[in-house]
């Protein structure tokens, strides 16, 4: 482990960390409450402009689409030109792009508006959490960044909130609602603009100089406030070997994700995001429509969708402590496999009260998941290409968010109700066996440790070998 990284393992939670969760988590909270806010943007718009299914279905794919780009392409930009003004970059395209959409007079506008939006939205959200991991130590770091995503389910109850009564309550309340989700994006970019770079790829890149400054202003910090820190160990300080070639153009990395040291870790990555997107985008936007079909409206409520989105909360945050208990491999593969029970058992629920008990259990499930895909995601890819591979997976997760709608649409005709419901749990026991099989360990490991153990080359067995014949 390099000095960079033992000074910063060394340092006790603080709100130092705390204020970073927060920074990066509001974040997140916005770019929940701007995607999940589309749901109730998307009727009023259709019946403005009279589209037709087709183009309804066109504006209802823009966040995804933006999202698909923004975060493949910011996170290989922030493997290369750093963290911090990739974060603030996005998150000044989201705003700008939001705000305009207020405005739009015509769809075509909005729906290029609602991609540059999800384009700015998509490059943030991949980049926050290898930021916050690069920074918090250790044995809280599952923690922090399983509870960093969380703070999107508070995004998702407030537009559900703001939906019905803004959207519903006033004649241009979708712009109202677009200008809301915006503004308090403006004092979020002013409080971020004071945070440091990560030290840790700061250092992947050579630049030892600034990243000991920035650990250096860390600690100055720390003693500021009477915080006492243990002096670093000089055993932990021995120069690391490289796992992957030091980050350098674009293409390079996105060529090292798929390199022999990092193939199965990548593909391993890349399965997880989809399964769990294909599964989540199959549940929740077929669900309210498939049960109608079966003659009940209850997922048509206001009760149903507060529930439906309050069950995040504690979904999110229970998969965050989990995290650190029985680790990020078995938080992912438990909770998809839960979640799947609960489908199976909504597929089977025939009452108002078995619906929502049901749809409960899915949405905490669900949700949980992907607070332990967020936390094991940055964990598994060496800093030198963290955000590429955190970036790539979650663009190739997005594949799984828009296929799910579409397949959905060509097995309910074929398989009904129960064939959609076993099609989907089905991707979803595949993802959990391939995350808990395959995955790595990464629980109360150094990122550094991580990459020394599991990337390091592989030993030269002919060479040693030939030389212990040589030397007998």
């Amino acid at each position: 482990m390099s000095a960079v990284a033992a000074r910063l393992e060394r340092l006790p939670i603080s709100n130092f960390h705390r204020r970073l969760l927060l920074i990066g988590g509001l974040g997140y909270m916005f770019d929940g409450l701007d995607s999940s806010s589309l749901a109730f943007l998307l009727p009023v718009v259709s019946k403005l402009w009279q589209l037709t299914s087709a183009q309804t279905g066109l504006v209802a794919s823009s966040t995804y689409i933006g999202y698909f780009f923004g975060a493949f392409l910011s996170g290989v930009l922030a493997d290369v030109i750093g963290r911090r003004r990739i974060m603030m970059s996005a998150l000044a395209i989201y705003c700008i792009a939001s705000l305009a959409s207020a405005t739009a007079q015509d769809w075509h506008t909005f729906f290029a508006l609602r991609v540059v939006a999800g384009f700015g939205s998509g490059a943030e959200t991949v980049v926050i959490a290898p930021f916050l991991a690069e920074f918090v130590p250790r044995r809280y770091r599952g923690m922090f960044c399983g509870a960093l995503v969380g703070f999107m389910s508070f995004g998702y109850l407030s537009s559900s909130i703001l939906g019905f009564a803004v959207v519903r309550n006033f004649a241009d309340g979708w712009r109202y609602l677009a200008v809301i989700t915006a503004l308090p994006v403006v004092m979020l970019l002013w409080w971020r603009r004071t945070l440091p770079e990560s030290p840790r790829w700061l250092e992947s890149q050579g630049r030892a100089t600034e990243a000991n400054d920035i650990v250096s202003a860390i600690e100055t910090w720390f003693v500021s406030k009477g915080i006492a820190l243990a002096p670093v160990s000089t055993a932990s300080t021995t120069a690391l070997p490289t796992a992957a070639p030091a980050s350098g153009g674009a293409l390079r990395n996105v060529l090292t994700l798929w390199s022999p040291r990092l193939a199965r870790t990548t593909a391993v990555s890349w399965l997880m995001w989809f399964s769990v997107a294909f599964a989540y985008y199959s549940f929740f936007s077929w669900i309210p429509s498939l049960l109608v079909k079966e003659g009940l409206t209850i997922t048509k409520s206001f009760g149903y969708s507060i529930a439906i989105y309050g069950a995040q909360i504690p979904g999110y945050f229970s998969a965050a402590w989990l995290n650190e208990k029985i680790g990020r491999k078995g938080v992912v593969a438990s909770y998809m496999l839960l979640g799947g029970i609960a489908a199976i058992t909504l597929a089977f629920s025939h009452s108002g009260i078995q619906i929502m008990a049901a749809g409960i259990a899915l949405s905490f499930f669900m949700n949980g998941a992907f607070a332990g895909v967020y936390a094991y995601t940055p964990e598994v890819f060496p800093t030198a290409v963290r955000t590429t591979g955190t970036g790539s997976s979650s663009s190739f997760g997005r594949i799984g968010s828009v296929s799910a709608p579409i397949l959905v649409g060509l097995v309910y005709p074929l398989s009904g109700f129960l064939g959609v419901f076993a099609m989907t749990t089905a991707v979803l026991l595949v993802g959990a066996c391939v995350v808990f099989f395959l995955g790595i360990e990464t629980r109360n490991r150094s990122l550094e440790d991580i990459e020394a153990s599991e990337f390091a080359p592989a030993p030269d067995v002919a060479g040693q070998l030939k030389s212990s014949r040589l030397h007998s």
